[in-house]
C-alpha cells in the first residue's frame, strides 16, 4: 500500500493509525519501503508515524548522529507528539538513543533492532564504491539472512545514493559519526522500558551488540529471532511484529499491585 507523504514545515513524513503514537527512524540507507509491514500492521492499533530523516540534505557539518537527533526533537515538538513509542533500525537506533539520553521527557518506550551506538561493521573501508553496482549488490545483501530479500528496487536504491559523490561523502561522514558516538558509558541512564529485537544472523550488528545492550540498558528485554539478518521488521514481519505487539499491549496495562 502507498501511503501519503505529509508536509509540516521542513518536516515530510507518514502519519497513518490511531492511538499511541508509535515513531519509526530508518537507517543510512533505510527507506519507507522498509517499515511497510511494520505501518501496514501497527496502523490499526496506534499512531504510526515515519518522519523521513534529511540524511543527506543537512549541511555537512551537522551531518552526524547528534545533528540527526536534534531533528528528531523538533520534529517531535512540531507534532506535539507525548508518550511516545520510538523505534530505531541500524543508525535511526542510535538517532532515538541519542535523543532518548537528551530528552527523555516525551518518550515512553524505546525500541531498537540492530541498533549502532555500541559496535557496528560498516560497509567497509573502501565504501562506498562508486560505479560498481555488482559490490553494491553484495554489501546490501549481507544486510539479510536471505539475500533474495535485496531485490533489485533496493539494489537500485542503495547504488543511486552511493553513485552521487556528495551522497556518498555525507554516507560516509555518518558512518564515521556512528563509530565515534560510543553510548557505552551512558546506556544506563535510560529509564525508558526497551525493546530489543535481533537477529541471529545480524553480521553487522551481531548478537553479542544486542546482549551489551541488554546488559547496559537497565529496564530492557531481548529477544532473537532465527535465520534473520540486520533489518527484522524487513525480512520477518510477521515474527517482528508479534513481538513488538506484545511488548507495546503489556505498556498498556495497569500494573498490578501485590
Amino acid at each position: 500500500m502507498e501511503y501519503e507523504i505529509k508536509h509540516q514545515d521542513k518536516f515530510k513524513f507518514i502519519e497513518e493509525g490511531a492511538g499511541e503514537p508509535l515513531v519509526l527512524l530508518h537507517g543510512l540507507f533505510g527507506a519507507m519501503s522498509n517499515f511497510k509491514d511494520l505501518i501496514e500492521y501497527f496502523r490499526h492499533h496506534n499512531r504510526v508515524i515515519v518522519p523521513i530523516l534529511p540524511l543527506l540534505e543537512m549541511d555537512i557539518l551537522h551531518t552526524s548522529v547528534g545533528g540527526l537527533a536534534k531533528f528528531v526533537n523538533k520534529f517531535l515538538e512540531a507534532r506535539d507528539l507525548k508518550s511516545v513509542h520510538l523505534m530505531g533500525n541500524s543508525l535511526g537506533g542510535h538517532v532515538a538513543l541519542v535523543h532518548v539520553l537528551k530528552h527523555p521527557e516525551r518518550v515512553k518506550s524505546l525500541i531498537l533492532t540492530g541498533s549502532s551506538g555500541l559496535f557496528e561493521n560498516g560497509m567497509g573501508d573502501s565504501y562506498p564504491k562508486r560505479g560498481d553496482k555488482e559490490y553494491i549488490r553484495k554489501k546490501t545483501q549481507l544486510t539479510f539472512y536471505d539475500p533474495n530479500v535485496a531485490t533489485e528496487e533496493l539494489v537500485d536504491e542503495v547504488y543511486s545514493i552511493t553513485n552521487n559523490r556528495i551522497k556518498a561523502i555525507k554516507i560516509i561522514a555518518l558512518a564515521k559519526s556512528a563509530i565515534r558516538n560510543n553510548l557505552g558509558e551512558e546506556l544506563n541512564q535510560v529509564k525508558q522500558p526497551t525493546l530489543l529485537v535481533w537477529g541471529n544472523n545480524d553480521s553487522i550488528t551481531p548478537p553479542f551488540v544486542a546482549q551489551e545492550f541488554h546488559k547496559l540498558i537497565p529496564n530492557s528485554e531481548l529477544y532473537f529471532i532465527d535465520k534473520c539478518g540486520h533489518a527484522p521488521m524487513m525480512e520477518v514481519p510477521a515474527e517482528f511484529n508479534a513481538i513488538l505487539h506484545k511488548f507495546l499491549t503489556k505498556l498498556k496495562e495497569p500494573a498490578t499491585v501485590s
